[in-house]
């Protein structure tokens, strides 16, 4: 992977001076206050690191700190497919003898039915239903308050909404809660969003018998060299660190913030490691995880994963039937699985439809302002990292355009001869 087909790809200096301008322009025009965009192809690496860390604050650098929300979701299904590469864990079996509160569900009759309206689940959830999104339990694409489950939700405090670390109670207390409801869906049945990846944090912990961070740490980050990828910002690099905006939600002009840099929910530990959306990163530390990827595997003389397992992760699981149930009722992205299909923690790109999209990139973005992926076939890896929150299910321009500048400034070398 990665040394095939794009093996003589190069940069186009001309168009990454497009890649330039265009990014500037959606600082320039307050777009977002900063970015860091990243594009790599086998030992080339381009840079650009734009605007500011905080409205009123230093310039971002390449070494700038993002809080990056879902691209955390690829490195918790890493971090899963290693305890299954030593069969500690298995993709099949039940996680009831790790996970006793998920034991013995009882699934909604009615999605939008009351929490009391239940039938007994046909099966346990197993490893496999959490790292597919297939638990049973998510985010539903509809307001919190227009179901019961989802106001329970939202109630017993699980964390399924805007990313925010401090709201969540301690792991074995937040299990014990998601364990009091009901699945809205049978296991397996269909793909819900985003719970999933934080209940295999939880396993991830039991499992290895030792806190999740940890786990990343000692068999990620470590290895791969990501030294300021965590749940939390040391205070001694809080200067490297960006506040987070969004929208004014009250008079829906200009941006407010969401979170400071210092003092904010990312400046101390959190009681909960989420897996889902928990970590900050840098388009470095990002690098290297993609590098390791495109390599199979392996990332400076050091196998982390097997092919195989990277293979698997990298691949749509995601059947045509239950992409049919899927598309029956509301989608969190309309019209999302009729091009993509969801691999381990991450989309899978199965139909080409837009630019900057080619079949068998995989990779997500964060709602905080952020996307990453990585292109096996071209041996491509692409990390945009900005502070803003985006509400809409749909990537932002900013995003759009910089994969579409990020395809267009590679180009094919010695093909002509």
């Amino acid at each position: 992977m990665g040394h095939g087909m794009g093996h003589g790809m190069g940069f186009d200096k001309e168009r990454l001076t497009g890649l330039h301008d265009t990014l500037a322009g959606h600082v320039e025009r307050g777009g977002v206050p900063g970015l860091v965009a990243l594009v790599a192809h086998g030992d080339q690496v381009h840079v650009e690191a734009l605007g500011k860390r905080s409205l009123r604050g230093g310039p971002v650098g390449r070494d700038t700190i993002f809080r990056v929300a879902s691209m955390t979701k690829p490195i918790t299904a890493a971090a899963t497919l290693i305890l299954l590469e030593e069969c500690r864990l298995r993709l099949d079996d039940p996680v009831d003898e790790l996970l006793p509160e998920l034991a013995h569900r009882r699934v909604l009759r009615r999605p939008d039915g009351p929490l009391d309206d239940t039938v007994p689940a046909e099966r346990p959830i197993t490893v496999r239903d959490l790292l597919t999104f297939r638990m049973g339990i998510g985010i539903l694409p509809a307001p919190p308050d227009s179901s019961p489950i989802q106001q329970t939700m939202e109630v017993l405090e699980l964390g399924q909404g805007v990313p925010r670390p401090a709201s969540f109670p301690e792991p074995d207390d937040w299990l014990a809660r998601l364990g009091t409801l009901p699945l809205i869906h049978q296991p397996g049945e269909r793909w819900l969003y985003n719970t999933g990846s934080d209940v295999l944090g939880v396993l991830i912990a039991r499992a290895s018998g030792q806190p999740f961070e940890r786990f990343l740490q000692e068999r990620l980050f470590d290895p791969l060299g990501m030294t300021d990828t965590g749940f939390a910002v040391p205070a001694d690099q809080l200067d490297r660190f960006t506040t987070a905006y969004w929208q004014d939600p009250e008079n829906g002009s200009g941006l407010s913030v969401f979170d400071e840099a210092d003092g904010g929910e990312w400046s101390t530990p959190p009681k909960f490691q989420s897996g889902a959306a928990g970590l900050v990163s840098t388009a470095d530390d990002f690098l290297a995880f993609s590098r390791m990827l495109l390599a199979g595997g392996r990332y400076g003389g050091r196998r982390i994963l097997s092919r195989t397992a990277v293979e698997l992760m990298m691949s749509d699981q995601t059947s045509s039937d239950l992409m049919s149930r899927q598309t029956d009722g509301p989608e969190l992205i309309p019209g999302f699985f009729a091009t993509h299909g969801w691999g381990l923690g991450g989309a899978v790109v199965t139909r080409a439809t837009e630019l900057g999209r080619p079949v068998g990139q995989f990779g997500w973005d964060g709602g905080l302002g952020t996307s990453w992926a990585v292109d096996p076939v071209r041996g491509v890896a692409g990390v945009l990292l900005t502070q803003r929150l985006w509400t809409s299910p749909v990537a932002p321009p900013v995003c759009r355009d910089f994969w579409v500048s990020a395809y267009q400034a590679l180009e094919e070398q010695g093909l002509e001869d």
